[in-house]
């Protein structure tokens, strides 16, 4: 076997099964609840929010809260995806192993892409068929390619978040607090525009802010074109949350074996 080959087949099987292995959502009840239902009522909570301030329409509230559902998956997924295992004893397994790191950490990443953009897929067609706001089929090109832009970002700011599962041994409260900023910071619900200046410059930094933008230009009547710079931002983001990821998860990992930290559950 090739090393491209082995490569991807730690990518793939050694991401797909212990995303199987670790994860209690998914169950189908477990996976209803946490991924669909509950993002679906936050579109509902926030678009009638809206409504009643005057803020803005309900398609800028369906399709910032579309994008951030899959932050769900993600930024959760990116937690326990380093948590977890060590929560059940097989972190240092996993670390002994002489693998690298970036496809070993990179297959961790996969499902929780996946989930976002299912999740994301799903939102957009209930949230405006539920709403009634209409939803053009010319778009569609552009919608793929920005869920996936932004799963990705969303999922390697989770995974970096994940790193501090090393050190920490309840990084559920790093999750929680990342989730909230991101309901504040990516313009999901607050125009950027009605943002103060140092939370605009929060949001520029923030996953997936930059793909609410593009999807809100491209549902606007925008071209493609017109959209790739917020798509280069946004796949900007994503590129430096692995890297970070990558480096902090190496740092603590050395932290971690001269502490013997591990071994604390």
């Amino acid at each position: 076997m090739s090393t491209f080959a082995r490569t991807v087949r730690l990518v793939v099987l050694g991401g797909g099964m212990s995303y199987r292995a670790l994860f209690n959502w998914t169950s189908p009840p477990i996976f209803i609840g946490t991924l669909i239902v509950s993002p679906l009522f936050q579109i509902f909570f926030f678009v009638h929010v809206g409504r009643t301030l005057g803020v803005a329409d309900d398609r800028f509230y369906l399709i910032g809260n579309t994008v951030l559902a899959a932050s769900v998956s993600c930024v959760y997924g990116g937690v326990m995806a380093v948590s977890k295992e060590r929560r059940c004893g097989t972190l240092g397994t996993v670390l002994l192993s002489p693998r690298a790191r970036v496809p070993l950490w990179a297959g961790r990443v996969l499902p929780y892409v996946g989930n976002g953009f299912l999740v994301m897929c799903f939102m957009l067609v209930a949230g405006s068929l539920a709403l009634g706001v209409e939803l053009p089929l010319s778009v569609v090109g552009g919608v793929v390619v920005t869920f996936v832009v932004s799963a990705v970002s969303c999922a390697f700011f989770g995974l970096s978040l994940g790193a501090f599962s090393l050190r920490v041994r309840d990084a559920s409260v790093v999750s929680n607090m990342a989730f909230t900023l991101l309901i504040l910071f990516s313009g999901a619900n607050l125009p950027h525009e009605a943002m103060p200046d140092w939370m605009r410059a929060v949001a520029t930094v923030t996953p997936m802010s930059h793909g609410i933008e593009a999807l809100r230009e491209l549902f606007a009547g925008a071209s493609y074109s017109a959209i790739w710079p917020d798509l280069a931002a946004e796949g900007a983001l994503a590129v430096g949350y692995a890297a970070l990821a990558l480096v902090l998860l190496r740092h603590f990992e050395r932290q971690s074996r001269a502490t013997a930290s591990l071994d604390i559950a």
